[in-house]
């Protein structure tokens, strides 16, 4: 499938445009703002603007994962029946980022967290671990992506996805990101996919069911000497439907909107040497409200 094949994700009317497949997780078309630039002498000058080709072409790959998320699981849409106990916790603002002495996370799943209490707070915690993942370089390689799936998905789902991604995942696809055709970096770079959630909101919340927005800052591209694709920065907002399936939260449907994305600042943009050896310095969080 490609990046185009999916325009109807659930969740698209609260911010993205359902019609731009690259308006969505890791698209590049948001709105910018461009302010003044300072006098001659300002010690930071402002980096120039990339082409745009370029930057769908690298972020284009996060599209691809959950355009197969989407069509993986699509049908299951919302319950109308849903349980009396549905609220909406997000309707009275945000909720502080506080301990509750309640451990958020039990146990591993191999890299990934598992054991989420069966609560709000749970719910909030599996979907940031989940997004960490499922927004990971590991994410490119089959092996790897597998074990992802297996630990964050929902059994009855799980298989179509790992389907789906695989047939995504192409010689062809891989090559248009700059990466080698199984996956794997060129030599002398650096492959970098991070996803950093920046916030939780808890959508709807019934006994063994969640619906819970996970906002996301994210890096994508190849950092090193003569790296035609370089890292660029990115963010949008992950709608993650949950179940409790054998003790624990799993995804059973994923969507997501672009955004909602700060005002450039004028921090200088750190050289492809930098960048490299921050991605192998500076290891990832397992997140947990």
């Amino acid at each position: 499938m490609s990046p185009g094949d999916e325009h109807d994700f659930r969740g698209m009317d609260q911010g993205g445009r359902g019609d731009d497949p690259y308006s969505t997780l890791g698209g590049t078309r948001q709105t910018r703002t461009r302010l003044p630039d300072g006098d001659a002498g300002h010690p930071h000058a402002r980096r120039p603007v990339r082409n745009s080709r370029s930057l769908i072409t690298i972020t284009g790959v996060v599209v691809l994962l959950i355009a197969a998320i989407a069509f993986a699981n699509r049908g299951g849409g919302n319950d109308d029946t849903a349980s009396p106990t549905t609220k909406n916790p997000g309707a009275a603002g945000s909720a502080p980022t506080a301990p509750t002495g309640t451990k958020p996370v039990q146990g591993k799943n191999g890299t990934i967290a598992s054991g989420f209490a069966h609560d709000e707070q749970g719910a909030q915690s599996a979907a940031a671990n989940y997004a960490v993942a499922l927004g990971s370089a590991e994410m490119f390689i089959a092996e790897s992506r597998q074990s992802i799936i297996q630990a964050t998905h929902d059994p009855a789902v799980a298989q179509k996805l790992q389907d789906d991604l695989d047939t995504a995942y192409s010689p062809a696809f891989y090559k248009n990101v700059g990466l080698n055709d199984d996956g794997s970096t060129p030599t002398g770079l650096t492959f970098v996919s991070r996803t950093v959630p920046v916030g939780t909101k808890v959508v709807k919340m019934e006994k063994d069911a969640a619906t819970v927005e996970v906002w996301c800052t994210g890096l994508v591209g190849l950092a090193g000497q003569g790296s035609t694709k370089p890292v660029t920065e990115t963010w949008f907002t992950i709608s993650q439907e949950l179940r409790w399936v054998g003790d624990d939260w799993k995804i059973s449907s994923s969507s997501q909107a672009e955004g909602p994305t700060p005002v450039n600042g004028d921090n200088r943009a750190s050289t492809a040497d930098e960048m490299a050896a921050a991605v192998d310095v500076y290891g990832g969080f397992t997140y947990a409200r």
